[in-house]
């Protein structure tokens, strides 16, 4: 009697949960009912607008086209529905047979690979949802693909699906990959080319024939198989597809300038809305960016210009207005089709000595002036822990003598460099680094003077802007104004209150000792680094190149542009081609000339600051006997008193070393 009790009571607990599943489901479809048909506005694609309010390009790009399903080739249809989604006409949404199979594939290999979404669902997703895999996205995946199918035909869905499905390389529809890969509208797709395609979607890059090729083939020749198998085709039509040879022709989606900007501008919008970016680019927004098309093309000329297309080689740049934090032009790579990576803000290398000027306001901060001399010498460090540090000047020149620290800073000494750190220490020069905006994790060693920590590029460029921002923050930003399909404004950017981060004063100086690697009046046991430049530049700019055996950076600014261009390899390959480490520079001077705009070149002096003609050699003031006389900058009470006359010469008590002051530093320090 009692096993039969509780037998009862088994069937009642699996009716109840059967019951209670029949009443979810039927729940969820009357909540679809009632909630109506999702919006299909939402295939728009965002369009972009520069600073001028000019329209630069949708998210599609000029070469979208939405085409309807009867002017799509038949075997291009059914080819996507054999991989994607066969029992398409046979299911509401869900294919639950699918959703089983997948189910029980999962749990036996122990991990998510298999899925088992439908053309409704993917449709689904292109429209409002993100790729990310995650159980909360796939249940509204799976409740949009009801509605869907609940409102709209089969024909409607899956020709909305074969106008949004991605192909890579920037083609978004069946019509844009079919110009893209074989030069030709997709009702003109061969058996073959159809079935290529239909392989694609599935992972762009890596199913991609130009990417791996052997890879699409492998998937094409599955995609051949099953619609074989499904009487889609004859065995003839199989082998003839099999055999063809294809030819590919890259002519469309021809990618437009300010790609990288645009998938970064993408990427801000969708921080700002607080939606995926995929929402973002299919939701019909209208994003007013900070691009100053005229910047953002002669950046992308420039660096052309420089580097063969051919080579690995990389690059990056950005430019930023230091009074608005406006970012006016950016480029990722030297490829977008090829890498949409974008260097310009998410790689980080070592900036070398572009990370200087950072120091040496740190300097200013302690006691430094633009005449202030160190030594430059073979020097080898002992440190705290009984390790030595022997940093080396490039090419292993030294003056061999005392040098000011304008020549420090123009000929890029990096024993004055090293010295200074010591003298500054450590946790003083991190601070200051946080300052200039810099966020990237540094390294407390002697050898953080010559730029062995990562930043990144727009992190360098932002801590530059300072400067040229009178020593004020610099928040860098590219979307002005979001308003929906309608007009509406959804977000208009306030700039943010400006906060004197830096001082006014040694702003100013330090940046007049940076326009010292342009000025050959500086040239002592080796060439300012700016010399090869002289000749093309016509106006006064601040600036500090750096080099590291990886990494080749010219940072440099006027009034109103900062400007960080870097070059070097993605895979960290040593540049032995010693005219690939002029690269950036020359990129940065081609740029800024061609951007330079009359009247805006001054930099503002505050008061409190007084400038002289000074001898760079020693530091002293000059006067016509002297061989050398350069203007220098400094705050009241601090400049030299003394003149450069040989016999009075007399370094003063700022000759760190002369005075053993040095000596006691390291004693403190160590």
């Amino acid at each position: 009697m009692k096993p039969f009790k509780e037998l009862r009571l088994t069937h009642k607990l699996i009716g109840s949960i059967i019951l209670l599943m029949i009443t979810g489901i039927l729940a969820i479809y009357l909540l679809a009912y009632l909630m109506g048909p999702p919006s299909l506005s939402n295939q728009s694609p965002a369009v972009f607008y520069d600073r001028e309010g000019e329209i630069i390009e949708d998210t599609f790009g000029d070469s979208y086209e939405w085409v309807p399903l009867e002017n799509i080739d038949p075997s291009a249809i059914q080819a996507t529905m054999v991989i994607e989604d066969n029992r398409f006409f046979d299911h509401s949404g869900l294919d639950f047979f699918r959703i089983a199979k997948s189910l029980w594939n999962n749990f036996v290999s122990g991990s998510l690979k298999e899925g088992a979404s439908t053309i409704t669902q993917q449709y689904a997703r292109n429209l409002y949802l993100s790729p990310e895999k995650t159980w909360s996205r796939k249940l509204q995946e799976a409740f949009y693909a009801i509605r869907l199918e609940m409102f709209y035909s089969k024909e409607e869905i899956l020709e909305g699906y074969m106008n949004t499905i991605y192909y890579g390389h920037g083609a978004h529809g069946i019509e844009a990959a079919s110009n893209y890969f074989f030069g030709k509208s997709a009702h003109q797709l061969t058996l073959a080319e159809a079935s290529m395609l239909a392989g694609i979607p599935k992972g762009p890059t890596y199913y991609s024939p130009l990417n791996h090729l052997e890879n699409a083939t492998d998937r094409q020749q599955l995609i051949l198989t099953r619609m074989l198998e499904k009487e889609m085709i004859t065995e003839t039509e199989y082998t003839d597809a099999l055999n063809e040879v294809l030819t590919y022709e890259q002519q469309a989606p021809t990618e437009e300038e300010a790609s990288f900007f645009k998938d970064q501008a993408l990427k801000e919008a969708a921080q700002i809305l607080n939606k995926d970016v995929e929402e973002v680019k299919l939701g019909g927004y209208q994003l007013h960016t900070t691009l100053n098309k005229d910047y953002q093309q002669e950046m992308e000329a420039a660096a052309a210009q420089v580097i063969n297309e051919a080579s690995d080689l990389e690059t990056a740049g950005i430019s930023i207005v230091p009074q608005t934090g406006e970012i006016a032009a950016m480029i990722g790579g030297t490829d977008y089709q090829t890498s949409s990576y974008n260097r310009a803000i998410h790689a980080k290398r070592m900036p070398g000595s572009t990370f200087k000027p950072i120091l040496y306001y740190a300097a200013l901060e302690n006691g430094y002036t633009a005449s202030t001399t160190l030594t430059s010498e073979a020097t080898t460090f002992e440190l705290a822990d009984g390790s030595t540090y022997q940093p080396s000047n490039f090419n292993g020149y030294y003056a061999d003598a005392p040098i000011t620290l304008a020549e420090a800073i123009a000929l890029s000494d990096n024993i004055y460099a090293v010295k200074t750190a010591l003298y500054v220490g450590g946790d003083r020069f991190i601070e200051t680094a946080e300052k200039f905006g810099i966020k990237s994790d540094l390294k407390n060693v002697p050898s953080l003077a010559l730029g062995t920590s990562s930043v990144s590029v727009i992190e360098l460029t932002s801590a530059y802007a300072r400067l040229a921002n009178s020593g004020k923050s610099v928040t860098p930003y590219l979307i002005e104004k979001i308003t929906d399909a309608d007009g509406k404004t959804l977000y208009s950017h306030h700039p943010q209150e400006e906060e004197q981060v830096l001082d006014e004063k040694k702003a100013f100086i330090l940046t007049q000792l940076l326009t010292g690697m342009f000025d050959e009046t500086l040239n002592s046991y080796t060439s300012v680094t700016g010399a090869s430049l002289q000749n093309q530049l016509s106006d006064i700019y601040a600036g500090k190149s750096g080099t590291t055996d990886f990494d080749s950076w010219m940072i440099g600014y006027r009034p109103a542009i900062s400007t960080g261009i870097w070059v070097g390899y993605d895979d960290h390959r040593e540049m032995t081609n010693v005219a690939e480490t002029a690269f950036s520079k020359e990129i940065w001077a081609n740029y800024m000339e061609k951007i330079d705009e009359d009247g805006k070149n001054v930099f503002p002096m505050p008061s409190g600051v007084v400038g002289l003609p000074i001898d760079p050699v020693s530091g002293l003031r000059a006067d016509t006997s002297c061989e050398k006389s350069r203007i220098m900058f400094y705050e009241k009470g601090t400049e030299p008193l003394g003149y450069c006359h040989s016999d009075e010469i007399d370094h003063r008590d700022d000759d760190l070393e002369d005075t053993g002051i040095l000596e006691r530093w390291f004693d403190l320090l160590f």
